[in-house]
């Protein structure tokens, strides 16, 4: 089994632990105040890691004046699409896309940035099919 856990650098892990907390529901099973955090679902996976930027010498984790993110989207597929998108609207979020339509799954989706200025997209649940 193969399982990717992407890691993602990030100004303060806590406060942005805490705002996926609370857009997406994720638990953070990682203490404070560590410089890393493992963000997982409601089923125990995990989904993303937030890792504070110039900690551990990891060579594209160095230098947080470069644009966070050029070519990365995070993508989250969700069953709580109108409870995330609430949550984003009630949060203050700026949304980048509203809600429509993606013609190639079709299933609604929306965009936004995180507190650090990652690109996420927020699809109603589906599988990708051949």
């Amino acid at each position: 089994m193969t399982k990717i856990d992407p890691i993602v650098a990030v100004n303060d892990v806590d406060k942005s632990a805490k705002w996926y907390e609370r857009i997406f529901g994720f638990k953070n099973s990682s203490p404070e105040g560590h410089g890393f955090a493992v963000l997982k679902s409601k089923a125990n996976e995990i989904v993303l890691c937030l890792h504070q930027w110039e900690m551990d010498d990891h060579p594209t984790m160095t230098d947080p004046s470069i644009t966070p993110g050029n070519g990365l989207i995070l993508y989250f597929r969700t069953k709580n699409f109108d409870t995330i998108y609430q949550m984003a609207i009630n949060e203050g979020c700026k949304l980048e896309e509203d809600v429509h339509l993606n013609s190639r799954p079709m299933k609604r989706e929306f965009s936004l940035r995180d507190p650090d200025g990652y690109f996420l997209t927020i699809s109603e649940f589906h599988e990708f099919e051949k």
